[in-house]
């Protein structure tokens, strides 16, 4: 019994730890950007917060955190039977922003395009950026705090949990019109499913495919919407997109999952 009451209270302290960290880092870094002169536009520094939660659980608990973190980095040989998700993943984040971008602009009379000329730096540097800001995110909340409540509340459950953490760490949104945040926790909480449901037992490159899903969606945002400017309509049209692809996604990845079962009880 002592043993296992631990356990619990290490998860709970790990959980703890990563989440006030990195709440009090993305702070901190949305203070300082200005003075680094770093253009949000390219990224934004608070992105880095989980990333630096993470860090801080591995000074604390160095035994456990490359246990915490399997999968997040490429493994040869893994996961063949589901190179087809990684593929499938790419369609999930560009469907919502599509779905949102064209009901948008139905609703306005035309569409939002942003040329990409327009942000002031090269659309390059802005793309890698948004990948790495994405995987600094990621490598927190995809790769190490799901994981984590995983192994203790399932799957769905999880990503639930990891979503709505998620979307309240963006803080700022709560600052918006209540229509606008509600569409934007909707958001977080589906795209969090998608990813959950689709990192399920994946043993490899499990940070570059959150954080390629995380930067598709925001390019598709900063080309194709005007959310940021505080417009409740493209947001809620988001985040309704968003569950109408999580639906479908859920739905998917448990016919799938039924079928690898009886294939695996098939081969025994």
């Amino acid at each position: 019994m002592r043993q296992r009451g631990r356990v619990r209270v290490g998860w709970k302290a790990e959980t703890g730890v990563f989440l006030g960290v990195a709440f009090v880092a993305a702070g901190l870094l949305g203070v300082v950007q200005p003075a680094t002169g770093v253009p949000p536009v390219v990224v934004r520094l608070n992105q880095f917060g989980p990333a630096v939660g993470v860090l801080v659980v591995a000074l604390l608990w160095r035994s456990r955190i490359r246990g915490r973190l399997a999968g997040a980095l490429p493994a040869r040989g893994l996961d063949a039977p589901r190179r087809a998700w990684p593929a499938w993943l790419l369609v999930a984040a560009v469907v919502p922003v599509a779905l949102a971008a064209v009901g948008y602009a139905a609703l306005r009379g035309g569409p939002v395009v942003t040329d990409p000329g327009a942000f002031g730096h090269p659309f390059a540097l802005i793309v890698v950026a948004q990948v790495v800001g994405a995987c600094g995110e990621e490598i927190g909340w995809r790769c190490f705090l799901q994981p984590l409540l995983g192994a203790r509340f399932g799957t769905l459950v999880s990503s639930v949990l990891v979503g709505a953490v998620w979307g309240v760490w963006h803080v700022g949104v709560f600052t918006e019109d209540p229509a606008y945040a509600a569409g934007f926790l909707l958001a977080a909480v589906a795209m969090s499913v998608v990813l959950g449901t689709a990192l399920d037992r994946i043993r490899s490159n499990r940070l570059l495919l959150a954080g390629g899903y995380h930067a598709l969606v925001n390019l598709g945002m900063l080309l194709l919407m005007d959310e940021e400017s505080g417009a409740v309509v493209p947001m809620v049209l988001f985040g309704v997109a968003n569950a109408l692809v999580a639906v479908v996604w859920t739905r998917a990845a448990m016919s799938r999952r039924r079928a690898d079962t009886i294939t695996e009880r098939g081969a025994r």
